[in-house]
C-alpha cells in the first residue's frame, strides 16, 4: 500500500494538467511521494533481513538493520531503500525555488540520476533472486511478473532522469514532456508491482491447514 500511494503520487505530479491545476505545490507532491517510497522500502529490507525468521517474535530475535550479504533479495531491497533515500533528497531540493543552475544540476539532478541508478541495480538484483528462466525453464510466474515489471518502471525512471537534465546554459531541461512521460510510466509500473504484490501477501496471512 505503501508502494502505491507513493507512485499515485508520482503519476500525479508527472501530469502537466495535475501540475498546472495545483501550482508550486506539485513539488510538495513528489516530495510526499518520495517519503511514501523510503517507508514501503525500509520495510521491505526489514523483511529482506530476518527472511526466514519468525518475525512474530522478540523483538530481541529481530535485525532491523540486518546484513544477509548471500541473499539477492537482501541486496535488491538494501539498494532500493539508499535509491529511496536519494529521491528524498532530490524531491526536497525541487520544493526550494531559490536555488541557480549549479544548484539545481548538484542538488536536484544529481541524486535524482543516482536515485534511478540505484533502482536499476535493485531491480536486477530482484531478477537474480527470482531466477526467472533459470530454474523454471522460462515458465512465468508472479515473482518474475513482478520483477520485470518493477525494472521496466527503473528503466523508465532512468530515462526520465536523463530527460530532467538541465542545461547548464538555459537552465532549462533537456526534454520535460519526455521526462514527465517517463515518470508517469515509471510511477504506473511501480503501482501495478505494489499491487502484484496483494496475492502473495494474502497467501502469507493464510492460516495453515492442518493435513
Amino acid at each position: 500500500m505503501l508502494f502505491m500511494i507513493g507512485s499515485l503520487c508520482f503519476a500525479l505530479g508527472s501530469v502537466p494538467a495535475f501540475a498546472s491545476a495545483i501550482g508550486g505545490a506539485v513539488v510538495w507532491v513528489f516530495f510526499v511521494g518520495s517519503l511514501f517510497f523510503t517507508a514501503a522500502a525500509y520495510l521491505q529490507y526489514f523483511e529482506a533481513s530476518n527472511e526466514g525468521d519468525d518475525l512474530r517474535g522478540s523483538a530481541r530475535t529481530r535485525r532491523p538493520l540486518g546484513v544477509r550479504l548471500s541473499s539477492p533479495g537482501w541486496w535488491a531491497a538494501s539498494t532500493q531503500l539508499l535509491g529511496t533515500l536519494w529521491f528524498n533528497l532530490t524531491t526536497f531540493a525541487g520544493t526550494r525555488g531559490d536555488l541557480d543552475v549549479v544548484q539545481q544540476e548538484v542538488l536536484v539532478w544529481a541524486p535524482d540520476a543516482i536515485g534511478s541508478v540505484l533502482f536499476l541495480v535493485a531491480s536486477a538484483f530482484a531478477i537474480i533472486e527470482v531466477r526467472d528462466g533459470l530454474e523454471r525453464g522460462w515458465r512465468p510466474s508472479l515473482d518474475s511478473a513482478i520483477a520485470w515489471v518493477n525494472m521496466t518502471g527503473s528503466i523508465a525512471f532512468g530515462i526520465s532522469a536523463i530527460a530532467a537534465f538541465i542545461d547548464p546554459v538555459s537552465g532549462e531541461l533537456l526534454n520535460v514532456a519526455a521526462a514527465n512521460a517517463f515518470t508517469f510510466l515509471g510511477a504506473v509500473c511501480f503501482f501495478v508491482g505494489a499491487l502484484m504484490l496483494m496475492p502473495d501477501m494474502t497467501r502469507a496471512n493464510e492460516p495453515e491447514v492442518a493435513t
